[in-house]
């Protein structure tokens, strides 16, 4: 199956300019988004982990199915003042303005192995901002997986450059 059959693409959204991948189409579609699933567990065997954690809120989508039937705990990187607990927070550019990211203190353990899971990944800002909170916890990134990568934006090349290891299911130009 093709995936890049069931990404639509929008114009000028969010901004004038931006071409932006929806991942709406591929997930509402059961066969599509039974494949992606079935991708991204594929692909993460190649990895040592013991927890999954993903980027609000695409990567929700993806990683909590494959928590599910990996059996593995799950946790969820949010946006700012989302948590109701203590935090770690990182502060990042996106492509388009700027953000902050957050996990509860507790979430990881000294030396977890963790796998970050986003839709997108399209200059890298959130992702490196992920390595950090995972890293702040003292834990380790085992790898990221993006389903989309935007490859001429150069965020997976940024994250290889830095050590981390990178995959993903489909590429797109990124306008």
């Amino acid at each position: 199956m093709n995936l890049k059959e069931y990404i639509r693409s929008i114009p000028d959204y969010p901004k004038k300019g931006i071409l932006f991948r929806d991942i709406t189409t591929l997930i509402k579609n059961e066969k599509a988004f039974a494949e992606s699933i079935n991708q991204l567990i594929d692909r993460s065997k190649k990895y040592e982990f013991n927890k999954i954690a993903a980027i609000e809120s695409r990567g929700f989508v993806f990683a909590s199915a494959m928590s599910y039937i990996l059996k593995k705990p799950f946790i969820m990187l949010r946006k700012k003042n989302k948590l109701p607990a203590e935090v770690y927070s990182v502060d990042f550019e996106l492509e388009y303005g700027t953000a902050t990211i957050e996990v509860h203190k507790d979430s990881f353990d000294k030396n977890d192995k963790v796998l970050i899971i986003d839709d997108l990944i399209a200059t890298g800002g959130t992702a490196e901002a992920a390595a950090k909170l995972v890293e702040i916890s003292n834990s380790k990134v085992a790898g990221f997986i993006f389903v989309i990568n935007l490859f001429d934006l150069g965020g997976c090349d940024n994250l290889l450059k830095k050590g981390y290891k990178v995959e993903n299911l489909i590429e797109f130009p990124g306008h």
